[in-house]
């Protein structure tokens, strides 16, 4: 429907931005809302959220901020405000690596998030996004041999969270070459 809005920031609340687009005020609810400023201009990737008693729309900082909040209302449960709430205090990253992780216990921390919500996501989402990619520091943690192998997956096309785990499970098989450890990885993500 309306994939983003570019313009002028007019005013900031809360959760909440207005964007002057070509004399039109756009109210879109944002989780970086405190980040920006009147008079900045932005542009904002939207979701339009209609339900019986109410129609919003939700922006985000980038298109996959925007996919991380349509995986998470898509799991049983989850409102579009509640998943607004965790990317305000959370952000995408820290959100996608929990995930990623299972971590149950960091996701639980969160707004609205209960024991149930928080597996749910997990067992949901896990493994379905594009999660954080593999820092520079973590990667430094590894082998040279790994580090090398996990380069070239991701050349391969395979991201983040994927990565996290294939370079732990090689830190299971000690003392293997880099293409060993590439072949190691490939027959992982195909056993998937």
């Amino acid at each position: 429907m309306i994939a983003f809005i570019q313009g002028v920031i007019t005013e900031i609340g809360d959760d909440y931005i207005v964007i002057n687009h070509q004399g039109l005020g756009w109210l879109v609810y944002y989780p970086h809302s405190l980040e920006v400023h009147v008079g900045e201009e932005l542009q904002v990737f939207t979701h339009m959220s209609v339900s019986e008693n109410d129609m919003r729309l939700y922006g985000f900082s980038s298109s996959k901020e925007k996919t991380l909040f349509l995986n998470l209302i898509s799991v049983k449960g989850l409102g579009p405000k509640t998943a607004m709430t965790m990317l305000q205090k959370s952000g995408y990253a820290l959100i996608t690596e929990a995930i990623s992780k299972g971590d149950v216990a960091a996701l639980k921390k969160l707004p609205g998030i209960g024991a149930k919500s928080a597996s749910q996501i997990v067992l949901d989402l896990q493994g379905k996004l594009v999660a954080v990619e593999v820092s520079s520091t973590k990667m430094m943690n590894y082998p040279l041999e790994i580090q090398e192998a996990l380069e070239a997956l991701k050349n391969f096309g395979y991201k983040g969270g994927d990565l996290n785990v294939v370079g732990n499970k090689m830190l299971e098989q000690p003392s293997m070459k880099t293409e060993e450890y590439i072949r190691f990885g490939l027959k992982f993500f195909a056993s998937r």
